[in-house]
């Protein structure tokens, strides 16, 4: 098909969701005091923030952009402009439903973190004791070189849940790697993720189809040969979409059910799914692809490839969410493990979750994380930097908490490429300086 190749060039599926992958590095606070009388400035204070959201959409860059920022356990400050698809009527909200995907990620690490608090999972637990498949592990002797038995090694040590936790288990990801072993990846059903079930678009993101349960998941990734010796280099992966496997033998609970019984319902998340109720379609955005500066629908709310039950629930990239539910995950793990007056986790599971859990002598260089740390599947910030969470999605989503000062921020957005804008760092720095022209005035 001559006349669609541009459009394939632009929108293949690895520069899709890699480049989402990459939003989590960079959309942090850095270097900024924030005393308590920021606080006291209320939603006045978010100008840098409106007038982005409001380039955005006047521009036609996307069809809508929804920040939402709050202090500690107070109620979140909405700002929210454009409609939900282009062309239509209907506001976007604070209500509305996103496509998360790799914001998902998070929700998953904690997950694994409060196990790991209640003593039923370890840290650095070798992930064989939960999945004894994944006891032999072989290594590539060369990150993405062949696969034939003479061009692999022996694993020297055991994945542990640290490893899987933190990209580090050597794990490889079909969005990320190349040559035979992404081709492996694909053969074999190896892929958790999903964008549209457009004919047409769906062949340019890859044939493949994922296996059928994380069952049959875990035991394809046993069999498939790692791409770096465990614990040696950071290397963005399948792992939390594998944790969510993890999370169901060490918990006696599928995986979805654990996520809506310890962290939605009591976190009073009342609009994150894995498959959006047909009741609720009404709210989901389009999310569009960006070709030639023109919106390009991907994934119509109306035939969403989101309205039909997932192969499995994706712990990786599966969720749609409002950008009211993820703020209040975020307000959770602002109160340390408390929202409102409820305990969801466990202080020190949150403290651990949002520390550096690299394993010592990590190499990131190079890599979306590179000059920052890394904990429960959400890159958190050093330095200046000390006290930040949180990590973005494909589609131009992101998410981040300041532990340090209580700040919460998200902002929510559908297009892809993510990496066509530099939304991420535009956020972040109409962030900085609103919260500067609060201290001015403070002062």
């Amino acid at each position: 098909m001559p006349a669609h190749e541009p459009y394939a060039l632009a929108f293949s599926r690895r520069s899709l969701l890699r480049s989402g992958a990459a939003l989590g590095a960079g959309a942090f606070l850095a270097g900024l005091p924030l005393g308590r009388m920021a606080l006291a400035q209320g939603a006045s204070g978010w100008r840098n923030v409106t007038a982005l959201c409001d380039s955005y959409v006047a521009a036609g860059k996307v069809a809508n952009m929804v920040a939402a920022l709050g202090w500690g356990q107070g109620a979140p400050t909405a700002i929210s402009r454009g409609t939900l698809e282009l062309g239509k009527a209907t506001p976007a909200d604070i209500d509305s439903l996103y496509r998360i995907y790799s914001m998902t990620k998070p929700i998953t690490g904690m997950a694994t973190m409060m196990l790991v608090d209640e003593g039923k999972l370890g840290l650095d637990q070798p992930l064989a004791e939960i999945l004894p498949k994944f006891a032999d592990m072989k290594v590539q002797k060369v990150f993405d070189g062949g696969i034939a038995p003479d061009e692999l090694e022996p694993a020297k040590r055991p994945i542990t849940i640290r490893h899987l936790l933190t990209h580090t288990a050597g794990l490889g990801y079909s969005i990320v790697q190349k040559g035979p072993i992404k081709d492996a990846y694909e053969a074999a059903g190896m892929v958790p993720g999903q964008v549209t079930k457009l004919p047409f678009l769906k062949e340019l993101f890859g044939r493949a189809e994922p296996v059928g349960s994380l069952s049959e998941f875990a035991d394809g990734l046993a069999e498939m040969p790692l791409v770096a010796q465990p614990g040696t280099r950071w290397s963005y992966s399948v792992s939390i979409d594998l944790l969510g496997r993890v999370i169901e033998v060490a918990s006696g609970q599928s995986f979805d059910a654990f996520l809506q019984e310890r962290i939605f319902e009591p976190c009073g998340m009342t609009s994150t799914w894995f498959t959006v109720p047909e009741s609720e379609l009404g709210r989901l955005t389009g999310n569009y692809g960006v070709m030639d500066g023109r919106l390009v629908p991907l994934d119509p709310p109306q035939m969403s490839v989101y309205s039909d039950p997932p192969a499995f629930p994706f712990g990786g990239a599966g969720l749609v969410c409002s950008p009211r539910d993820y703020d209040r995950f975020l307000q959770m793990l602002a109160g340390f493990g408390k929202i409102e007056v409820k305990r969801v986790m466990g202080e020190l599971a949150v403290r651990v979750a949002t520390s550096n859990l690299l394993p010592e002598g990590t190499d990131i260089a190079g890599t979306f994380i590179e000059g920052a740390g890394f904990g429960a599947a959400g890159r958190v910030g050093s330095g200046a930097q000390a006290g930040t969470y949180g990590w973005g999605g494909a589609a131009g989503t992101v998410g981040f908490v300041d532990l340090k000062h209580g700040l919460r921020a998200g902002l929510f957005t559908q297009y892809m490429p993510a990496e066509t804008y530099p939304l991420t760092t535009e956020f972040a720095g109409a962030v900085m300086q609103d919260l500067a022209a609060m201290q001015q005035a403070a002062a």
